[in-house]
């Protein structure tokens, strides 16, 4: 019996039908090797594009320095 599998990362994922048993001694054969995928990058939604707003300066904190000393 033959079946067909992809192996990554330690884990085997049936391509075809899994095999009925539960247990057997088995035999690879590597057919070829399958190159890794760029990681596509992830993109925000158009539905927020623009809608972000900056509060403060992006550099000095948005509290006065007063403030900063009372939560020490």
């Amino acid at each position: 019996m033959q079946y067909e599998a992809l192996y990554e990362n330690g884990q085997i994922t049936w391509l075809t039908e899994k095999p009925p048993i539960k247990s057997a001694r088995i035999m690879i054969s590597i057919l070829e090797e399958i190159p890794p995928q760029p990681q596509k990058r992830r993109q925000p939604s158009p539905l927020i594009a623009g809608k972000g707003k900056t509060l403060g300066d992006l550099v000095n904190p948005l509290v006065n320095n007063q403030d900063w000393e009372c939560l020490k």
